[in-house]
């Protein structure tokens, strides 16, 4: 499988009004969403949020892990997402600088990996109680993970849906609970249909022995002060699959700083007007997350994202002061014995530093003047 990804900052971002390339400076920070269709606006949830932007060719910097085989390298060229206006609670600093696609559209990461022949057609992502994660073309997980089969939406397979059958809180499962949910990374938390919501949160309400306190200026509805025994208390919750294949879920709840020795934490659970829930990070997380596009299925172990890797292998130096955090690699990393490029693993991060920031707004001004030149060229060129 392949990991380690590395992203350079000269890209041909693509112009759409005039089908040209232009050669631009760019730096998108990623976060992986993996039902991200990579040729639309992005609209979120949240009411009137989403973000556009522009479709940029660059190169990834792969480097490939196995037990059974010497570590190698590999270049390709991919499409990513490069975010450049936001609207709604987007516009309070939480926007994404850039996305990677990893849907199942035909210029998503993992479709080019494997249409390239670099990966069998599958992926991870694993989520660490750290809140940073990993992803891993071509990982189709251990012999030992549970699945279920993704869902097609009329006849095609255009986003990764499944059937939950059965929502289980403590030791019993709610009755008539089942329904489809869209599988997403780039979700932060769970959303349920209106009425599942209903009986979870009632369900959950009964058996947390704390006691209930709003909080002002907080989405989650179901926030509770208790001690720290009662905290151990607090009860867990499964969604069940067909043939009885079991997802327990490890972090459907956040936690605030203790105080006098009780903690006020919240069930991360929302409600959605939709006919369809979404599977968010918040419940992921803990699991190495095996999305089978091969086989059009999902699959699921519990991990701590550690035994994924060998980390003895991966060596994450921090790039030297006034340096880009994910350089690309120069011209001796990238040339083997073997032909074969090779580069630094690096992590993707999902909150730009304040000097990233401020030279990205800078390059979009240089980038709309850019664009408009090209306007008034091609305006005289036809008027000639």
């Amino acid at each position: 499988m392949l990991g380690a990804i590395c992203f350079g900052s000269h890209a041909n971002a693509y112009n759409a009004l005039l089908c040209l390339p232009v050669t631009t400076l760019l730096w998108c920070l990623l976060v992986f969403g993996a039902s991200i269709v990579q040729d639309r606006n992005l609209n979120y949830s949240t009411e009137d949020t989403s973000s556009s932007g522009y479709l940029v060719d660059d190169i990834l910097h792969l480097a490939s892990f196995s037990k059974h085989a010497p570590q190698s390298s590999v270049q390709s060229s991919v499409i990513i997402g490069c975010g450049r206006k936001q609207t709604g609670s987007y516009l309070d600093g939480a926007a994404p600088d850039g996305v990677m696609g990893l849907g199942l559209g035909d210029v998503s990461v993992p479709s080019l990996l494997a249409k390239a022949g670099l990966i069998q057609n599958s992926f991870s992502i694993c989520f660490d109680e750290n809140d940073s994660g990993s992803v891993f073309f071509g990982d189709q997980g251990p012999a030992t993970q549970q699945s279920t089969s993704f869902l097609p939406i009329g006849e095609k397979y255009d986003a990764y849906f499944v059937g939950v059958e059965s929502y289980c809180i403590g030791n019993s499962c709610l009755t008539q609970s089942g329904f489809q949910a869209l599988v997403d990374s780039g979700a932060s938390f769970t959303f349920l249909p209106t009425e599942i919501y209903a009986e979870v949160v009632v369900k959950f309400d009964k058996l947390v022995s704390s006691k209930r306190i709003s909080l002002q200026g907080n989405s989650w509805k179901y926030c509770y002060n208790a001690s720290s025994e009662e905290m151990l208390k607090v009860p867990d919750m499964r969604l069940i699959f067909s043939k009885n294949q079991s997802f327990v879920v490890r972090n459907h709840i956040f936690s605030f700083p203790e105080n006098e020795g009780f903690t006020v934490f919240c069930l991360t659970v929302m409600s959605t007007d939709g006919d369809y829930g979404i599977i968010g990070q918040n419940f992921m997380m803990g699991h190495r997350m095996v999305f089978d596009r091969e086989n059009l299925k999902l699959a699921w172990s519990h991990s701590k994202c550690e035994e994924v890797i060998d980390k003895s292998h991966v060596h994450l130096v921090p790039p030297p002061a006034g340096q880009s955090p994910n350089p690309l690699p120069t011209t001796e990393q990238q040339s083997t014995s073997n032909g074969q490029a090779a580069a630094p693993p690096s992590t993707a991060k999902t909150a730009p530093s304040k000097s990233i920031a401020a030279s990205a707004q800078q390059l979009d001004s240089v980038l709309r003047v850019a664009c408009s030149l090209l306007v008034l060229m091609c305006l005289l060129l036809s008027s000639d």
